[in-house]
Parts: C-alpha cells; structure tokens; sequence
C-alpha cells in the first residue's frame, strides 16, 4: 500500500488537513505549535486507491531542544517511508527560509513532492499564494483544509502519483485493538516502541508527552494487533484545559474503541488510587483488561517480590481481583514478549460463550448452594438463565421477584460464574428479568 505524508513547518494546519482527507477527527487540532508530536497513521479510501495518510509533528530545520529534535526525527522517518509527500504551508505567513530549506533537503531525497499552501481562504490569499511559485515545485495547491477549499484537487493530484491499491492479504484470524493505558510517565510509548521495534513515538522524561491516541498495526504469529498508545490520564483536578483536556478525553474514548486495554503500573511505585480509577474506567467500558506492572528492573527484587507485590495489588483490587498481572521493563525488553499471550487469553474470555445447558446447570448448582434471600414475604425464584451476549459477557436470569436480588447475591453469582467459566480479566453482567413461573 502508499504511503503519504503531510509534513511542515509547525501550526501550519497538518492535522486539520489529515482529519479532512481522512473524514473525522483523528488527530488533536489546536491553535498552538507542536501539538501534534508523534506519527499518526490512518487508512484513507478513493475510488480506487487506498493509501496510508500519515500525520506528522512540525518540522524545523534547526531543533532547539530534545523534544523538538525528536519530534523532527518522527517527521522524516515518516517521509523516508513515504512515496508521496505533501508539503504544508500557510499561506498567512508566507514563504519562510525554513520552507525553503526543507524543500532543499526532500529535493536531495528524490521524493515526489506537492507543495500545499494552506489556509487560502479568501481572494486576497489566493494572490499572495502564488509567491510560492518561487519555491521552485513543479505542482502547487491552493487549498483550505478547514473549510475544505481546494480538497478535490488535492485528491486529484494525490490520486495520480499512487498507483491502484491491491487487495490486502487475508488474516487467519481477526485484528486485536489493544489499548495501552496508565498515568503520565508510566513508560506507555516506551512499551509501543519496544513491541514494534523501532522509535514509532516519541519517548521523553516529561509527562504529557504524547497527546493523540495513536493507532499502529503490527501482526505476531497469525494474528493482527491495533495497538492504541494514549495520553496519561491524570486526576482530574490536575487537568489542565485546552489540548492536555482534550488529550485526556482521546485516551479515554479510546477505551470504547478498544477490545482488551493494557494498564501500565510503575512498579517502583506500586498501584495507586488514580491506577485504580483507570481500572474502573476500563472495565465499566465493558473492555478486557491486563495490568501490567512497567520498570520491573528498576525494583530490587528476590524469588518472591512478583508474588508478593500481586498479592498486594489484588488486595487493592477488591472485585476486580480477577484481572491478570505481568511485569516487564519496556526499557530493556525483559518479559515483554509474555503480554500478547496474556491479551490472547483476555480476549479470549472477552469473546467466549457458554451453551445454554451449562449455564442453566451452573444456575441449579449456584441455588442449591446458597438459595436466593426472602425479600418480606417472597422467595425470590431463579428459573432460567442464559448468556445473551458476548464482548463483553452479559447473562440474563429470569426470576420471579427481581428486586428481591440483593447486592450481595449478584456478586456471590458473579463470582460463582468465574469460579466455573473463568473470565480472567474480563467484566461480566448479570441481569434480571421478570417471569412467572413456567407453568403457569
């Protein structure tokens, strides 16, 4: 498949115009430089053709400081990929010597280029666009990428440098969104970029370094994975407005998006209360879930310690106590490759569906174990039940009084269902129905 790349200097408008050729918002837009910062993938659909858009971070032709250089190395990583760039500038600022000199160095790359300017919006920007002639590329585009001004011609010019896309190769089984949660600076980044083998993100000491919920596939063995890296989420008394909000709010739809979500614990520091929320928020989601306990070589460590520190994390854990836990360094590699076995058994449970007959055989077991509670004068009756979905796992049981079901006994029929079924890491959802009794 093509691949092309939207590159610029910073604020120029690169993810506005990859959220319109795209066709949602895929990436965070804000009205200040630098917000975007790692590469954003997406795959885009014309008639024919079908490429991969990628979004990049600003490109400067002199980097001040680490971050800035980071992000400058993602961008030309991004355009060393690609067989088409798109070169973005604004139109408001005119023609700059750091567009010049980054038009210079994709010229000594050999790379198909269009030079795009941006933000002409109006008559009087279309006459000062056309000093962007000067910058010596063979074809320029005037467009608006916010009020989509110019867009099918730029797909036009798109669509005759990338030659038909073929049919992509079958999957033995089904693609795995995998999301990777926790706090700011917990290693989220560092783990997508050890699991890929490459610097995919960028990867910094600050906290709040990566701002978009970032999509990247890679397969392992037969099976195809999503993975999903995603801002820190912080308390939200510590969330400042604007874009780390709106980075915030990214991670946390990503959860809807996801299949299994990966919550990555600083092991030196244990499972905190804000670790918890998180956990909460995944599961109430109705997603699978791993915790994953990150810096495990920075922990001084005998035979014991791993059995000990899950002990005391699933003491914390409460009703969720079911949720497997591994450790790893995401810095040296150690362990990482026993989490997509784990996720695979997530998933799994995620996806399972119990027959009918077995269920209604744990039901009988389950009551003649422990009866339901008398609720004033009523016994409350289970006569049937049966699993209604899966992904997650919901049940239904059908009862004769269901307001008579306490808090205590819906737990104690959870946990019973686990006990039997497993559902390792997995929420599960009991509901229940009115119905009178069978034979009347």
């Amino acid at each position: 498949m093509s691949v092309v790349a939207i590159v610029g200097r910073p604020n120029v408008g690169k993810s506005t115009l990859f959220n319109r050729l795209v066709g949602r918002r895929a990436a965070i837009v804000e009205d200040i430089p630098g917000v975007t910062r790692d590469r954003n993938y997406a795959e885009v659909y014309w008639d024919d053709r079908r490429f991969t858009l990628v979004d990049t971070g600003g490109l400067e032709p002199f980097a001040e400081d680490e971050l800035t250089a980071s992000m400058c190395g993602q961008a030309r990583e991004a355009v060393e990929q690609a067989d088409l760039v798109l070169f973005v500038v604004d139109a408001h600022q005119g023609l700059r010597p750091g567009d010049e000199e980054i038009i210079r160095d994709l010229r000594r790359g050999s790379k198909d280029v269009l030079l795009v300017v941006n933000k002409v919006d109006s008559p009087r920007w279309e006459a000062e666009a056309v000093e962007f002639q000067a910058a010596g590329l063979e074809t320029v585009l005037h467009i608006s990428a916010e009020h989509a001004l110019g867009i099918a011609e730029l797909c036009d010019a798109v669509r005759e440098r990338i030659p038909p896309a073929e049919e992509p190769a079958p999957w033995k089984s089904e693609e795995v969104r995998v999301a990777v949660l926790g706090r700011p600076n917990v290693g989220k980044s560092s783990l997508v970029n050890r699991l890929l083998g490459e610097e995919r993100l960028v990867v910094s000491p600050l906290a709040g370094t990566t701002r978009d919920a970032i999509d990247t596939v890679m397969a392992v063995a037969d099976r195809r994975y999503c993975l999903v890296d995603t801002a820190g989420i912080r308390r939200k008394s510590r969330v400042e407005r604007g874009v780390e909000l709106w980075s915030v709010l990214r991670a946390i739809h990503s959860i809807e998006r996801a299949q299994v979500c990966v919550l990555l614990l600083d092991a030196a520091e244990g499972f905190t209360d804000q670790d918890a929320r998180i956990l909460n928020l995944i599961l109430k989601g109705g997603r699978g879930a791993v915790l994953c306990l990150n810096k495990w070589d920075l922990v001084d460590k005998d035979h014991k310690t791993f059995d000990q520190t899950v002990l005391d994390i699933r003491r914390h854990l409460g009703p969720h106590g079911h949720v497997p836990v591994v450790s790893m360094s995401a810095l040296t590699g150690q362990r990482v490759a026993r989490l997509f076995p784990t996720v695979d058994k997530v998933f799994t449970e995620w996806q399972r569906r119990v027959p009918t007959a077995e269920v209604n055989r744990f039901l009988e077991d389950a009551v003649r174990n422990l009866p339901p509670p008398v609720s004033g004068r009523k016994r409350t009756r289970l006569y049937y039940m049966t699993q209604v979905s899966s992904g997650p796992p919901v049940f239904a049981v059908f009862t004769s009084y269901p307001e008579g079901i306490g808090t205590g006994y819906q737990r104690y029929l959870v946990n019973r269902l686990r006990d039997t079924f497993g559902f390792a890491g997995v929420p599960v959802t009991i509901r229940y129905r009115e119905r009178s009794r069978p034979d009347e």
